[in-house]
Formats: structure tokens, C-alpha cells, sequence
């Protein structure tokens, strides 16, 4: 699936209807506003893969139509009864303890089942700042190319500030820090005043 569409949905950033039209699409008529049929995710995803952002946070119906997904390999769009076949690899990223959330009944157990396939835990930036100077490094190369700008690193005593300080916010706070910085800097290097 490596040379197929790989398809990113944030789960979190939709409405429970807009979600399930923005997942498995619709056919004109099915609400207001709906002027045409439209594909969904799924099938733009069609034999490559299908990321679902903060699966944590999608309503107990959605969790039941992507049960419906993964276990028989089809999908409706809204408004049609007719099954459409999901060839899709799904990654299923969230923050939350998704075995919690199923212990304490706010995310079905079958789900949580059928999408631990393989887990993979990513823990805290605190837990390794090894990372912390390759990612500075990266949104720098970001930023030079954002910001169309040329700035070659951090000094020693921002990078030790910034190998030092806990990293609440992750690595989305590491990348803000570090926009942030390139707003104030007007020179080659980063220093703990910016």
C-alpha cells in the first residue's frame, strides 16, 4: 500500500453528521446541503490507507459504522444502501487510554479490539529529549522554507534550555517554540532571547 493514497481524517475537528459524510461520503438529497454524491474518505483511500486522528473522540454511532467497516470490509455512503467494498489499511491514532475509555464504557470494547492490531506507543518528548535536537532540525528546515529564511540552529544555551524544560505541550509545543522563535529572530542563529 506503500505507493497507494494514504488519506488523513481528523476525527475531533468534525461534527458527528459531517464526520460520517466526510468518512463514507453521501448521495445528493441525503441531508440539506447536499447538492451532488460525494465520496467519501474511505473511498479515496481505496487500497492504500486511511489515518483516523483522534479516534478517541468519535460519537458511539460512528464508533458502530467503523466497527461495521473493519469487520465485513464495506461501507454506505449517507442517504444509500448500497455496500461499497473497503479495501483500506486503517491506522488509528489519539492521546486518550482507549482501554479506559472502553473499561469505563465511553468506546466499544469491539472496537478497541478490532483496531489493536498492532500498537504502537509513542511516548512523551520528556521521555526522549535523544529526539529533541533531530526534530529542531527538521522545523528548521521547515520554518527556513516557511518564513524564507536562513537560520542555521540553535545557540548552546537555547538547545540546552530547550533539552532541559518537560515539554507539556510534545512535540506541537517544541514546533510552536520553535515558530515562534523564528518570528523574533532577524539573524542567522536562535538564542534564548527569542
Amino acid at each position: 500500500r506503500a505507493l497507494k493514497p494514504m488519506v488523513t481524517v481528523n476525527c475531533s475537528a468534525l461534527p458527528e453528521s459531517l464526520l460520517e459524510s466526510e468518512l463514507f461520503g453521501h448521495v445528493r438529497g441525503s441531508f440539506t446541503g447536499a447538492i451532488k454524491d460525494t465520496h467519501g474518505r474511505f473511498q479515496a483511500a481505496s487500497n492504500g490507507t486511511i489515518l483516523l486522528d483522534e479516534i478517541g473522540d468519535i460519537s458511539p454511532r460512528i464508533q458502530l459504522k467503523l466497527l461495521r467497516v473493519l469487520e465485513d470490509k464495506e461501507f454506505e455512503r449517507v442517504g444509500e444502501s448500497v455496500p461499497i467494498k473497503a479495501n483500506v489499511r486503517v491506522i488509528a491514532c489519539t492521546n486518550r487510554d482507549l482501554k479506559e475509555k472502553a473499561r469505563l464504557g465511553e468506546f466499544r470494547e469491539d472496537l478497541y479490539y478490532r483496531l489493536k492490531v498492532v500498537e504502537v506507543k509513542m511516548p512523551s518528548l520528556r521521555e526522549r529529549v535523544e529526539d529533541i535536537p533531530p526534530l529542531v532540525e527538521h522545523f528548521l528546515n521547515i520554518f527556513n522554507k516557511n518564513f524564507s529564511k536562513n537560520i542555521h540552529g540553535l545557540s548552546d544555551d537555547a538547545m540546552e534550555l530547550f533539552m532541559n524544560y518537560p515539554w507539556p505541550g510534545n512535540i506541537r509545543e517544541l514546533r510552536h517554540s520553535i515558530e515562534h522563535a523564528f518570528v523574533l529572530c532577524h539573524g542567522p542563529m536562535i538564542f534564548i532571547d527569542h
